[in-house]
């Protein structure tokens, strides 16, 4: 999968003054869209569509400095309009696209490569699971997007869970893992960027679509998972997990994720404070 993104960087570099749709990125790559997209997200850090942006901005710069006309380079860089190329660069950059005419002032934003970091004694526990269709049932919120640490509006919806509605997840619980999960779906710029807000469901696994109207439900097809797990400091053990999973294994596997909702379940130590078991499951195919 590496050797694959820098075959798509360079094909970035080759096609930044055409049209560029993010589908025949990925196309090229021979993935999914939603795989590449989200393996693009964690490994560099930054949206694809906001790579090619500011790839082609900084390109532009470039031009600008060599004594291109700024309607010119708006153009050549796939902006429709003179106003909305000035606003996206500045934007960029601090500074108007005349800026660096008059003042030889510039921002340069590089051309990503990617190699394999390996980490000295971290390794991935990792095994395939296949999976019946299931739903999800439990209670739901819509959230803040949060990478790292405690998400206090998540406890909110924990501590608002009543007898009666645990009650009814403990009686509908009847597939592994036996487990009360946290899933986080319906997310605002769909995961790829700590912006806007998801829906986050707590709840159980099972095979019933009998339920009250206590309980939210949400289907999931039958796939293939893959399952991470890991124990130590909560939550950064588990959110580290989870970002390694995009960075670090995917790239290397014959896997690339599906559209469908992940979900990890925490167990708290009673002797350690602040320390869990937890597992994070992701949908998966084989590429």
């Amino acid at each position: 999968m590496l050797h694959e993104l820098n075959h798509v960087i360079d094909y970035i570099e080759d096609h930044l003054t055409n049209d560029l749709p993010l589908e025949s990125i990925s196309a090229y790559a021979g993935v999914s869209d939603y795989h590449f997209r989200k393996i693009f997200f964690y490994i560099a850090g930054i949206k694809l569509s906001e790579y090619i942006r500011n790839r082609r901005l900084s390109e532009a710069n470039k031009e600008l400095l060599n004594g291109e006309k700024v309607t010119d380079v708006a153009f050549k860089y796939g902006y429709d309009s003179l106003d909305g190329f000035t606003k996206a660069f500045k934007k960029w950059s601090g500074f108007l696209p005349s800026d660096v005419i008059k003042t030889g002032v510039s921002k340069y934003f590089p051309k990503l490569s990617f190699v394999i970091n390996v980490k000295g004694g971290l390794s991935m526990d990792v095994r395939i699971e296949e999976k019946p269709a299931f739903n999800f049932v439990g209670v739901t919120k819509r959230v803040p997007m949060q990478f790292e640490g405690v998400n206090n509006e998540i406890v909110k919806l924990v501590e608002s869970i009543t007898d009666a509605q645990m009650e009814e997840m403990h009686s509908l619980q009847n597939i592994e893992p036996y487990e009360v999960v946290n899933v986080s779906y319906d997310a605002d710029a769909n995961f790829l960027k700590e912006e806007g807000d998801l829906t986050h469901l707590v709840g159980v696994l099972t095979t019933s679509n009998q339920l009250s109207d206590q309980l939210e439900k949400l289907s999931v097809a039958a796939c293939t998972w893959a399952i991470f797990p890991n124990e130590g400091p909560f939550p950064s053990t588990l959110q580290d997990t989870m970002a390694r999973t995009y960075s670090e294994w995917f790239p290397t596997s014959n896997y690339e994720v599906i559209e469908a909702p992940s979900f990890s379940f925490t167990k708290m130590d009673e002797h350690k404070a602040d320390y869990a078991y937890s597992e994070v499951w992701i949908p998966v195919r084989k590429r």
